[in-house]
């Protein structure tokens, strides 16, 4: 045996070491990410013996997908659901749209103070929204589109995405100018000599090489603002406008509300850890259902962009 290990070469036995030790790595890391869906998916299924039973820990003895339906009572799913979608699919296009435009402005125009107005772009990357709520929540509150309890209320979460802002908006500003950098100017000096204006270069020549980013920011906008919780919850008063991340919260109030004037006498609706995690899953599967069906274009589009080097 020692005769054996001594035949194999050092350098690659050193390579064999190393790629064990960061299989392992991987897959803790792997089980680390995947623990809480694996534990979302198997609550969900369990029955009320099978919640208070020490022995049930991942499968459930007796599958309940009752759970799915009281939770998707609750969640009012198909309003909840419109409502999100809504808001997510037009942040995301303002973002896409606004960010792109100044983001090319940056990258290919010379004007006074370039360099500080980048930097301070930058710089607010890193700046947590919690410190400027209060003065942008004023400011909304005055134009009179705050506690409305109609569509108006969207306002204030749609309305910054159009210039710029927005939840995440300076980082996507970043992420195209990198990739508008790297561009050929070659192109765009075609383009001019052909007789098209910036604006004509910009949308014939420049975004449609630039798929890479626009899937990126596509992606990560729309996940952003699905999950987004604390500007909703402020600005969004109206329960018929609630989006899902609202609603989750006061899922055992609504249950109790449903239970104390029931539609249907026989449904038994209590509110549990296994309704709770059916709920969630129900909050989650439109994301998880678009990244799976996007992520080899996603991982191959993120290592063009300036987010990873």
């Amino acid at each position: 045996m020692k005769k054996s290990l001594l035949r194999i070469p050092r350098g690659r036995l050193l390579s064999n070491t190393y790629s064990i030790v960061v299989f392992v790595l991987l897959v803790g890391l792997s089980f680390v990410f995947l623990y809480p869906f694996l534990h979302m998916f198997s609550t969900s299924f369990k029955s009320y013996d099978d919640l208070t039973d020490i022995t049930v820990k991942w499968f459930p003895k007796n599958l309940t997908p009752s759970n799915w339906v009281v939770a998707w009572d609750s969640l009012n799913y198909f309003r909840s659901f419109g409502n999100s979608l809504f808001v997510s699919l037009i942040a995301t296009v303002g973002h896409i749209v606004s960010c792109s435009f100044i983001a090319y402005g940056f990258a290919r125009f010379k004007f006074p103070l370039k360099k500080l107005l980048f930097g301070i772009l930058v710089l607010a990357i890193v700046v947590p929204l919690p410190t400027i709520i209060v003065p942008q929540y004023r400011m909304f509150s005055s134009y009179g589109v705050v506690n409305q309890q109609n569509l108006l209320d969207f306002t204030a979460i749609l309305l910054p995405t159009f210039f710029g802002f927005g939840l995440r908006g300076c980082l996507f500003t970043y992420l195209f100018r990198q990739t508008f950098i790297k561009l050929p100017s070659a192109l765009e000096e075609a383009a001019a000599i052909d007789g098209c204006n910036p604006f004509k270069t910009f949308f014939r020549i420049v975004i449609p090489s630039s798929g890479a980013v626009i899937l990126v920011v596509f992606v990560l906008s729309m996940v952003w603002h699905w999950n987004d919780y604390y500007e909703p919850s402020l600005y969004i008063v109206g329960e018929e406008y609630f989006l899902l991340p609202q609603i989750l919260p006061g899922m055992k109030a609504i249950m109790d509300a449903m239970s104390a004037n029931p539609a249907d006498p026989d449904a038994v609706r209590t509110y549990n850890d296994a309704v709770a995690m059916a709920g969630t899953a129900l909050a989650a599967m439109p994301m998880l259902v678009m990244f799976f069906a996007v992520r080899n274009k996603f991982m191959q589009s993120i290592e063009r962009t300036g987010l990873v080097e």
